[in-house]
């Protein structure tokens, strides 16, 4: 089955993901592929992570369809027209590449090339209705596609520990509108929080796939708690972190007993490394997924 397929059906669906190279030489991260080749159900490609200068996504999702994995193609509006972001669906859709993620994008002043020009042409939900519209056949002014349309799965984000919560379900409800069929959550750290949004946003009725960033170091959490919004490492688990003398096993650890904790919960766990792409078997090893 295919991970459209699988979330149709209603199944568990696990993903994990892969930032491309500085560069060209590809080997590393598709070694890093084959670490969970058949443990997996897609393998997301980052787009211009932090807005840091990279290989782009499609061209990695293209190598990894290529060797029989399933990838999602992440996209993000910030760097690209909309005549640029529907080009490249079509393109993703030639190589057989139907998953396609769809984010706004970090801000360029946060990268590598602070200078660079952002274009932010279209939002993620305006993004999101544009390829539902390529998915029926018509580009976003109406004019008919030639041939067959191509066939997309079309993802989005959200952040269940945003505070408050109200306007991230506002938002998901129109990205549902627009063409979202799944959903991959920002890091989950606090299930109570998760618990809150779950409640708030069950009327959906829609995939959602738990994230996970494995818990490096405790000045990792302390970082994330202070910069990144929505996110939120309770004081526990930052002790935990920073008692251990195996940052590893204690990550693994977290991130089992997490994911223990949310799979009766949501349809599917999307485990974000971050760099620890080696990790992710013992993770998957840890809770038998």
């Amino acid at each position: 089955m295919t991970f459209r397929e699988k979330l149709e059906a209603g199944k568990f669906v696990v993903t994990s993901e892969i930032g491309p190279p500085k560069g060209i030489d590809t080997a590393s991260i598709l070694e890093d592929a084959e670490l969970v080749r058949g443990r997996v159900d897609g393998i997301n490609v980052t787009d211009l992570q932090s807005s840091v200068m990279r290989l782009g996504s499609l061209a990695v999702c293209v190598q990894l369809k290529q060797k029989g994995f399933e990838p999602v193609f992440q996209m993000t509006c910030r760097d690209r027209n909309r005549l640029a972001l529907q080009s490249d669906l079509l393109s993703a859709a030639v190589f057989g590449i139907e998953n396609v993620l769809i984010l706004t994008g970090d801000h360029t002043t946060l990268g590598d090339h602070p200078e660079a020009k952002p274009v932010f042409d279209l939002d993620s939900v305006q993004l999101l209705q544009v390829a539902k519209d390529l998915r029926n056949g018509f580009d976003m002014k109406g004019n008919s596609l030639e041939g067959a349309a191509p066939r997309l799965c079309l993802g989005a984000v959200v952040n269940p520990c945003a505070d408050p919560i109200e306007p991230q379900i506002i938002k998901m409800e129109k990205k549902i509108e627009a063409g979202a069929q799944f959903f991959q959550t920002q890091a989950i750290y606090d299930i109570r929080l998760f618990e809150n949004f779950l409640n708030k946003s069950k009327h959906l009725k829609v995939p959602i796939l738990g994230g996970i960033i494995l818990l490096k170091s405790a000045v990792m959490a302390r970082f994330m708690n202070k910069f990144v919004a929505g996110i939120s490492v309770p004081d526990c688990l930052i002790k935990e972190v920073e008692g251990a003398k195996d940052k590893v096993a204690k990550s693994v650890e977290i991130a089992a007993r997490l994911i223990k904790e949310l799979k009766p919960m949501c349809q599917g766990i999307h485990i974000m490394p971050i760099g620890w792409n080696k990790v992710v078997p013992k993770v998957l090893d840890a809770t038998r997924l």
